[in-house]
C-alpha cells in the first residue's frame, strides 16, 4: 500500500482556483459557461433547440443564471418519451452519433451517451475531497454492466486523480474480501450497504477488518447514506467514507468534504432548487426540486429536472470551498425509487404485469432491513393459480429482467391493495 501521510487525506483541492473561487468571480464564470452552453445547444441538439423554440426564445435571452427559470423543465419521463420517438437520446445529443464511443442503458430505459474524451470534474472532485490521492489502489465495486456510473464516470474519475483501479463490479462478496486482503486495496467505491455485505463476509471468514485489510477511504453513492450506517462503518474499518450525489443524465451535483457539511456543488454544474409545481427556482434554506444544467456539449441537458427533493444552502463551508451546498437529499418528487442504487419507475411496474395475464392488481413496496434495501411485489391475482410456486418464481424472473434487481413477488388476498394506492410505495425512513 503506497505510504500516505494522514494529514495529506484532510486537505487541499484537486483544482483550487476552481474549488475557491469568490462567490462574484463564480457568479460571473458560470455565466459565460452557460451561454456558451446555450448558444452550442441550440445550434447542435434538436432536442434542444425544439424547447427553446417552444417557448419563444433565442440564445441571447439567456445571459445569466437567473435568465434560466425562462426555459421549461426536462423531466425524466419526458426524457424516456423523446427518446422512444427519436432514438437513441431523444434528440438531445449535441454531436454527431458517429462520434460516440459507448451507449450506456439506464433502467427505464433511458439511453447515454459515452463520450471519447471524458473530462468532468464532479466525481474526481468528490474523490479527492473524501482523501482519495495519487497512488491508492482503489476497488470500483458499482455495476459495470450497461449503465454509465462504474466505467464512465468513476472509473475515470480514478484515474484523473491518478488511482489504481480494479474493477470489480457488484457481487461476488468472498471473492472481493480476498482482493482487498491480497492486493492491499487502500479506498472503496460502491453503495453503502455493499460495503456493509463485503465487511460482513469478510468477518464471516475470520478476518479482523482492521489489521487484515487496509481500507482507509471510501467514496458511496446511488444509495443513501444513514448517519448510524456511516459510523458502523467507518469504525468497522477504521476508514472515513463520503458520499456523493448525482444522476447518470447530467453527472456530479454534490459531494462531501472531509467536514462532512453538506454537498459542494461541483463547478462544471448550476444546480438550482426549484418549486416542483411551478419549476419557479427557491432561495436559500427552502426545499424544492433539484433542477441541474450541464455544459457538457456531447449531451447537453439544461435544466433537466432529477425529481430528487433538497435544500441549498450558502453558508461557508470550513474546508474552504466556497461553492453553494446541498444539505442533503430528502425525498422524490414523483413515485419513482432508488432501490439497491436502481430507479424503479412506476412503468417497470406495468411492464412486469403485462408479462403476466393472471394479475389483477400490483404494487411495489420498498423496505430496508439490516441497512439493506428490500422490494416486494405485493400481487392479487385475478383467480387462484393451480401452481402458485411456478407462478411466484415466473414472476420473480420478470422483475430481473425488467428492473434489474432482485424483489420478491408476494401474493396477497383480493382487496389488500386499495384502489388509488401508489404503484411504488417507500416505506423506508431515513435519519
Amino acid at each position: 500500500m503506497p505510504k500516505q501521510d494522514p494529514t495529506d487525506r484532510t486537505s487541499g483541492y484537486l483544482k483550487k482556483n476552481l474549488e475557491t473561487m469568490p462567490h462574484q468571480k463564480r457568479v460571473e464564470y458560470l455565466n459565460q459557461k452557460l451561454r456558451g452552453i446555450v448558444q452550442y445547444a441550440y445550434k447542435n441538439s434538436v432536442a434542444f433547440r425544439n424547447k427553446l423554440d417552444s417557448v419563444s426564445l433565442k440564445p441571447k435571452d439567456i445571459q445569466t443564471v437567473q435568465d434560466l427559470e425562462k426555459i421549461p423543465i426536462t423531466k425524466k419521463a419526458d426524457l424516456i418519451e423523446l427518446q422512444k420517438k427519436n432514438p437513441p437520446f431523444g434528440g438531445f445529443e449535441g454531436v454527431p452519433i458517429t462520434e460516440i464511443r459507448r451507449i450506456f442503458i439506464s433502467p427505464g430505459p433511458i439511453y447515454e451517451p459515452g463520450e471519447n474524451d471524458y473530462n468532468d470534474l464532479g466525481w474526481a472532485q468528490g474523490m479527492y475531497a473524501a482523501g482519495f490521492r495519487a497512488g491508492d489502489i482503489a476497488i470500483n465495486t458499482f455495476s459495470y454492466h450497461m449503465v454509465p456510473f462504474a466505467l464512465q464516470m468513476v472509473d475515470n474519475s480514478l484515474h484523473m486523480i491518478g488511482c489504481i483501479t480494479i474493477p470489480t463490479g457488484v457481487g461476488n462478496t468472498e471473492q472481493q474480501v480476498n482482493i482487498l486482503k491480497n492486493l492491499k486495496v487502500n479506498a472503496f467505491c460502491g453503495t453503502p450497504s455493499f460495503l456493509l455485505s463485503i465487511a460482513e463476509k469478510a468477518e464471516e471468514m475470520g478476518l479482523d477488518l482492521r489489521k487484515d485489510l487496509c481500507l482507509r477511504v471510501g467514496f458511496v453513492a446511488a444509495e443513501m447514506l444513514p448517519e448510524s450506517l456511516r459510523s458502523k462503518l467507518e469504525e468497522k474499518f477504521g476508514m472515513t467514507i463520503r458520499q456523493s450525489y448525482g444522476t447518470a443524465d447530467v453527472r456530479c451535483l454534490g459531494y462531501e468534504c472531509i467536514r462532512k457539511n453538506g454537498m459542494h456543488i461541483p463547478d462544471d454544474k448550476i444546480v438550482e432548487i426549484v418549486d416542483p409545481e411551478t419549476g419557479k427556482p427557491l432561495g436559500p434554506g427552502r426545499m424544492g426540486e433539484v433542477v441541474a444544467t450541464t455544459f457538457n456539449k456531447v449531451y447537453p441537458l439544461i435544466r433537466f429536472g432529477t425529481g430528487d427533493l433538497s435544500i441549498l444552502t450558502e453558508t461557508p463551508c470550513p474546508c474552504g470551498r466556497t461553492s453553494p451546498r446541498l444539505i442533503k437529499i430528502m425525498g422524490r418528487v414523483d413515485q419513482a425509487t432508488k432501490v439497491k442504487g436502481l430507479f424503479i419507475h412506476p412503468g417497470q411496474v406495468d411492464e412486469v404485469v403485462l408479462k403476466h395475464p393472471q394479475i389483477e392488481k400490483c404494487q411495489v413496496v420498498v423496505t430496508r432491513r439490516a441497512e439493506k434495501d428490500e422490494m416486494t411485489f405485493r400481487i392479487e391475482l385475478k383467480e387462484e393459480a393451480p401452481q402458485p410456486e411456478k407462478l411466484k418464481e415466473e414472476i420473480e424472473k420478470s422483475i430481473r429482467d425488467v428492473t434489474k434487481i432482485r424483489g420478491e413477488a408476494r401474493f396477497v388476498p383480493k382487496g389488500t391493495i386499495r384502489e388509488g394506492a401508489k404503484k411504488i410505495e417507500d416505506q423506508r425512513t431515513w435519519e
